[in-house]
């Protein structure tokens, strides 16, 4: 079996604002063709989406405005003052870093975080609402205690930060955020998964994938993909009441069928997540009592990867970087899963990160797709009604700035929303 991978990141963030473009600064490198001022009186609804390149010599965040109809404007490019990588796999393919939440916003926190795989640092930085696409850095990059760093998960409140590794020295670590200073490590955070891996990580299989806080945030969740025929396993800390993790951590198997559990999206009002699984579909973890997880599989799939939920219609939409499908599924009050829908998007797109944002009462997912290098809009207007608005061009803009993008190196996406 084989899949792979590309790498991108892209942060999506909302406020309803009286625009005015600071001019630009030391790495920064504008790709709007608005006015300094924007049109005389024009009120601007937008929030701005932001994709780390991952380049080797130098990774970037790409920030787009989402505007008040869901569609984007690429705006500029920040430097995130650290270096990309690309995993170790055959052939080389989008899904560098084989993870999901490369970058990460955090609405009430008003902050940005990405990892840096190349140079084993994470960089943060600060949202003004006044001006959301121009996102300032907090403090220098600081080390994940790791190597390999791919996928970066948000307390609630927006005041603590996780990064899992996934190289040679792979595990997660946790970081305190303060808005004028930056990341400050957490005590009693850092812990190992023992993986057998390599820097750059290899894989995909028997890599690490995605770091989530449980909707309590009372756990700390990592996904680790299985190498076939062996299955993977979420490993879970405990969160005590001073932000440390627990000593160990708790590897729970997939449900029978399952094998490589990748993305994790919290099941809200339950204490479960559904994961995606590139060997079957998907799987639903049960961490009740009730112990009802089970494997879905997709008819037709070849690496069904990326996972995000939508408030509005209820439901989850899965992407799959070999068909370029997303296939969107509902998990009732029963966690019985059942998919509602497909929507095929641009045949060899390479479909991988994914994320949903509310826009004005209704929501829109943005799926990155490196290999066409677009990000592809869709407005979900109700369930089982997915329509494609928009395709972002990446490659012209991007040149025309002097960014350097990489079809294998794009990857991640993020929404922030301030309600």
């Amino acid at each position: 079996m084989h899949f792979s991978f590309a790498a991108l990141a892209f942060a999506f963030f909302a406020s309803s604002l009286v625009s005015a473009v600071p001019l630009q600064s030391r790495g920064t490198k504008m790709m709007t063709s608005k006015s300094s001022s924007g049109a005389a009186g024009a009120v601007y609804c937008e929030w701005p989406l932001a994709v780390i390149t991952n380049e080797p010599d130098e990774n970037m965040i790409i920030a787009a405005s989402i505007k008040s109809d869901g569609t984007l404007e690429l705006d500029r490019a920040v430097s995130t003052r650290g270096v990309g990588s690309h995993g170790q796999t055959d052939p080389l393919g989008p899904d560098a870093l084989f993870s999901q939440g490369a970058i990460k916003a955090s609405a009430k926190g008003q902050v940005l975080a990405t990892v840096n795989a190349g140079s084993n640092t994470v960089s943060l930085f600060s949202i003004d609402l006044r001006a959301p696409t121009h996102i300032q850095r907090l403090g220098e990059p600081v080390s994940s205690e790791g190597e390999f760093p791919m996928s970066l998960a948000f307390s609630s409140d927006g005041t603590r930060l996780c990064v899992l590794n996934g190289g040679t020295v792979n595990g997660v670590n946790c970081f305190s955020v303060n808005k004028q200073t930056g990341l400050k490590a957490l005590p009693n955070t850092l812990r190992l998964l023992g993986l057998n891996q390599t820097t750059p990580a290899s894989g995909p299989p028997g890599s690490a994938s995605h770091l989530v806080f449980s909707e309590d945030g009372k756990k700390l969740m990592a996904s680790v993909k299985g190498v076939p025929p062996t299955p993977g396993m979420i490993a879970v800390w405990d969160v005590a009441d001073d932000e440390s993790l627990s000593t160990n951590f708790q590897a729970v198997a997939p449900p029978s069928g399952g094998l490589l559990p990748f993305s994790m999206t919290v099941i809200p009002g339950k204490n479960a997540v559904l994961s995606t699984d590139p060997g079957v579909g998907f799987d639903v973890f049960d961490f009740s009592n009730g112990n009802v997880s089970s494997a879905v599989a997709i008819d037709g799939q070849n690496a069904t990867c990326w996972s995000s939920f939508s408030t509005k219609t209820g439901n989850f939409y899965l992407t799959d970087i070999g068909t370029g499908i997303v296939t969107e599924v509902n998990v009732d009050n029963n966690l019985k899963a059942s998919i509602v829908k497909q929507y095929p998007q641009t045949t060899g797109a390479a479909t991988i990160d994914n994320d949903i944002a509310t826009v004005n009462g209704k929501d829109f997912m943005y799926v990155l797709a490196p290999r066409a290098q677009t990000v592809e809009v869709l407005s979900l207007d109700a369930p089982g009604d997915a329509k494609h608005v928009q395709t972002l061009q990446l490659a012209g803009p991007t040149k025309a700035a002097g960014v350097t993008i990489n079809t294998n190196n794009l990857q991640g996406m993020t929404a922030f929303v301030n309600a």
